[in-house]
């Protein structure tokens, strides 16, 4: 492979030249990898990578990335968890590294181990760090020596797709077989009466493109022709008219209920007369749930979302890895990692409204990392978040017990109540016009929280106060 087919990635590209549209694009199954690996990115590192060029309004998760930003270093349980959140992992990172244009810039992941050889052993588990400066379960002393773990399942130079197939894709992101009767509703959808309004061009994409086209999918219909063949500013995926009324509605799958689940309590600042949330009060079991959104990767939150209309076509995306049959991808499991993505072990926590799994590896250990050749049945990396000798580990990125104030937008800070009297200055409510109200948060509201923080700019709002009505948008999904 050439240094050149590192940076870029030959496309072609068929183009409606009177809409200047495009009507297809037909790529090998490297630039299907760059599309497909979209999925498994975390909403923190969507933030950060958008920030690169024009900022992307993505609701409220801009506000939620810079809460974390502008929090004390003295707020977080320990000083890892504020990379956890503004970069966090890829659990498939160690595929990614096979793909032939590699648009995300995160530092490659390393590991490390503590430095005496009698500790690396605990509780029959070979031990690692993702961090140099978490301390070893046993000795308390720093784990700061770095080892290599080869992680299997990539040898191939594969990343998602099985061998050279080819596809075509539609403006949209729909990735389809290149079949004549696929290809020739495409044309005909596109309004193309004859030849001459067809053009055939030859496109690179590199790393500025990819990075387009991945914001593009978020706010767009034909991210494509964005990318290609425009040169405009991007939209933002919050409401253009943040006033705008949404309903975020749940369809139930089985109990609509859990009697057994813990809840988190807040309080709600309403303004009566405008019958929208000024502000709410909680505490960090809140607060570590909107932080958590920035971990979870784009796949699972699509999920959440599916058979909505959605701003962008993102979701046009994770049906077509629903719809590929098992010839076109490397194996099952491969599948799963894109439609049912898991965070990296130790980037959940214990209780976890949203129920989001930690992935396991089948790792290729080094057997020179065993001292005196104990037995080792398992693998486990230390959860960041936790202490040494402390039954507290996954409980979540903030020290508690504190309160929090957040936003309707979802900008979080420690309760003030200055902050909160500045808050109802500047929307203009007077203090005659609130009223405190307690809302439960379960697996069903935090699911409702996730969707409104990703499509609006009024979260609090759209999920505690809105009703369904006539008058309302409205955005369903499945729990």
């Amino acid at each position: 492979m050439t240094d050149k087919s590192m940076d870029n990635i030959e496309l072609k590209v068929l183009v409606n030249n009177v809409s200047n549209k495009v009507i297809f694009v037909e790529s090998d199954g490297d630039f299907i990898d760059v599309l497909f690996s979209f999925l498994t990115i975390p909403m923190g590192t969507v933030i950060r990578l958008s920030h690169r060029s024009q900022p992307l309004g993505i609701g409220c998760m801009d506000n939620i990335y810079g809460s974390v930003e502008s929090f004390d270093s003295q707020l977080f349980r320990t000083e890892e968890c504020r990379a956890m959140l503004l970069r966090p992992r890829n659990r498939t990172e160690y595929l990614l590294n096979n793909l032939k244009l590699k648009f995300d810039d995160s530092e490659p992941m390393r590991y490390f181990m503590c430095s005496n050889p009698h500790c690396r052993i605990f509780r029959n588990s070979l031990v690692f760090s993702y961090y140099q400066k978490v301390r070893c379960p046993r000795c308390e002393r720093l784990m700061d020596t770095e080892t290599t773990l080869p992680v299997s399942g990539a040898e191939d130079g594969e990343v998602f797709v099985k061998g050279p197939a080819r596809f075509i894709i539609s403006d949209d992101l729909q990735v389809m077989h290149p079949f004549t009767s696929t290809s020739s509703y495409l044309v005909k959808n596109l309004g193309c009466t004859g030849w001459n309004s067809i053009e055939e061009l030859t496109v690179n994409v590199g790393v500025d493109e990819v990075l387009k086209l991945l914001m593009c999918s978020l706010v767009s219909k034909m991210p494509l022709t964005e990318t290609l063949l425009k040169h405009e500013p991007l939209p933002e995926l919050s409401n253009e008219n943040v006033d705008q009324e949404i309903y975020v509605e749940s369809r139930m799958l089985g109990d609509a209920t859990n009697e057994e689940e813990e809840k988190i309590s807040i309080k709600l600042i309403v303004s009566k007369s405008r019958k929208m949330v000024c502000y709410a009060e909680a505490g960090e079991e809140f607060v570590n749930l909107l932080f958590s959104f920035l971990t979870l990767p784009l796949g699972f939150i699509v999920k959440q979302m599916q058979d909505n209309s959605m701003k962008g076509c993102i979701d046009q995306l994770y049906k077509s890895v629903q719809d590929l049959d098992e010839q076109c991808l490397k194996s099952n499991n491969h599948k799963k990692m894109l439609v049912s993505p898991k965070l990296l072990p130790g980037f959940g926590y214990k209780n976890h409204p949203l129920g989001i799994e930690e992935a396991s590896y089948r790792l290729a250990v080094d057997t020179t990392l065993i001292h005196s050749n104990k037995q080792v049945k398992s693998v486990e990396f230390i959860d960041p978040k936790s202490h040494p000798n402390k039954d507290d580990n996954a409980l979540g990125f903030l020290k508690g017990p504190a309160m929090f104030m957040i936003t309707d937008s979802l900008n979080v800070s420690p309760i003030s109540a200055i902050l909160g009297l500045s808050i109802l200055c500047e929307l203009n409510v007077p203090v005659t016009d609130i009223e405190v109200q307690v809302a439960q948060v379960g697996k069903k509201e935090a699911l409702r929280l996730l969707v409104a923080s990703f499509v609006c700019d009024s979260a609090l709002t759209s999920v505690f106060l809105r009703k369904p009505n006539r008058g309302f948008g409205c955005l369903s999904f499945l729990i």
